[in-house]
């Protein structure tokens, strides 16, 4: 990583940080750029030069827990492990994903989460198969990605009662026969 990416990654914390602060006050839909940026320190070009708009930001924040808890799945950690690796950095950040959780609006987080989730998983299929998942293969992960989403946020806006064990072990228990015996044959679960 060279300087620029370092000077660049630190603008986004900031940013990202600045976003979670506002959180606790405010709903999403009323946090602005300029309240954001003021609450940083820095600005409006600051922020545009990294992010399209808030829900860019908070995108990219999430991004970051995903190449946390799903990287090293790759390398030969568990879908729990992984899971539950994700639930804890919610859980730990659980004001951000409250209020980021509950926005419908254009580019929110449930879909992005989705997309992400969903583009992981064909890529893991594919970097351990060495082939793409056939067609019936991803309806069935667009399905179950849809499903493990709404799970998610069902946990985290009811108040997060189940541990993250029990919630990864749902999650898995729910998963699609076709799809549980993939990912056994890929030695995941």
């Amino acid at each position: 990583m060279n300087r620029g990416e370092s000077k660049e990654n630190a603008s986004k914390y900031m940013l990202a940080e600045a976003v979670k602060r506002c959180m606790k006050t405010m709903a999403v839909e009323n946090i602005t750029v300029k309240k954001i940026v003021e609450e940083c320190g820095v600005s409006r070009q600051t922020f545009y030069r990294n992010f399209i708009d808030k829900y860019d930001l908070i995108n990219w924040y999430f991004d970051r827990l995903l190449e946390i808890s799903f990287n090293e799945m790759g390398s030969g950690e568990t879908l729990r492990a992984g899971l539950i690796k994700k639930f804890n950095y919610i859980k730990q950040e659980r004001v951000f994903f409250t209020a980021a959780f509950k926005v419908d609006e254009q580019n929110n987080l449930k879909e992005h989460d989705f997309f992400m989730i969903f583009e992981f998983y064909c890529r893991l299929i594919r970097e351990k198969t060495g082939a793409l998942p056939d067609k019936k293969t991803r309806k069935l992960l667009e399905m179950y990605c849809q499903s493990s989403i709404y799970m998610t946020v069902q946990w985290v806006l009811k108040g997060m009662k189940e541990s993250e064990e029990e919630l990864a072990d749902l999650m898995i228990e729910a998963m699609p026969l076709h799809l549980a015996g993939m990912y056994r044959e890929m030695g995941l679960i």
